[in-house]
């Protein structure tokens, strides 16, 4: 792949027939999602965020999720499937209001827009329990603010998560201020319901049970201001439903390629 701003970004592509790109959550890399991009089939192509897996470190200049966005842009060769999980859906989601010519439909995996929610009582709650990571990072404390964002979102309990693997989560951490501002305030508008209101493409969006609850008002806000958007809920799957519940993720966004779900 070029260079984006100034940053390689690392992709490989897996299978063969309608292309599709997979953005993955922050803090993790593009090989956890492969096995769901096996079950979706076709021609999937993968990348590591900036800062992620096998792509360069952030420079800390360029705002974060617009690279995001331009590296998945960079991926399409014509209209493209975009499937986005977590900070990776507010990509793909952004990506898909400002180019509508590069993508043609869109699979959001508990997209954390959560600019979206503002005003709602789940949305208060869940800048409450987020206020000791801020703290933490505040102080410097990076270790600790990894711990608070792992119990929150992550599938692994922190004391189960090996030493290696604790220490790269504690590494990166910083990553997740660098994309805060993009979807705590939304300031390009892209969840305002006059620019969802444009998309012209399927929407499939999919989110556990047992996710927070401000995704749930994540979903519904999203899905009234997008005309073609679909909610679909996964029994007794949290945050990383994409991993966990891979089957019945893979199972929905096929049924929405056949248009039957």
């Amino acid at each position: 792949m070029p260079e984006i701003s100034g940053h390689f970004v690392h992709s490989v592509t897996v299978g063969t027939g309608v292309p599709a790109v997979m953005i993955h959550c922050a803090l993790s890399r593009h090989e956890p999602l492969l096995p769901l991009a096996e079950a979706v089939g076709g021609q999937v192509t993968l990348i590591d965020m900036p800062g992620h897996g096998r792509s360069d470190d952030w420079d800390g200049k360029h705002d974060y999720q617009t690279l995001v966005v331009d590296a998945a842009a960079a991926c399409c060769d014509g209209p493209t499937h975009l499937i986005g999980h977590s900070f990776g859906g507010t990509a793909a989601l952004r990506l898909a209001v400002e180019r509508p010519d590069l993508v043609n439909r869109l699979t959001l995996i508990e997209p954390v827009y959560f600019a979206a929610a503002k005003g709602s009582v789940e949305h208060a709650a869940h800048a409450k329990v987020f206020r000791p990571f801020v703290g933490a990072m505040l102080t410097g404390d990076e270790e600790r603010a990894a711990q608070i964002f792992n119990d929150l979102w992550g599938a692994t309990a922190w004391d189960e998560i090996p030493a290696r693997m604790q220490r790269q989560l504690i590494q990166r951490i910083h990553l997740i201020v660098a994309g805060g501002g993009a979807i705590e305030e939304d300031a390009a508008g892209i969840t305002s319901a006059q620019r969802l209101g444009k998309l012209d493409i399927p929407v499939t969006l999919i989110r556990g049970a047992a996710t927070q609850p401000v995704i749930k008002v994540i979903h519904e806000v999203l899905a009234e201001r997008i005309p073609n958007a679909t909610d679909h809920v996964v029994a007794d799957a949290a945050h990383m439903i994409s991993i966990t519940h891979t089957d019945a993720v893979a199972a929905i966004i096929r049924a929405a390629d056949q248009g039957t779900g």
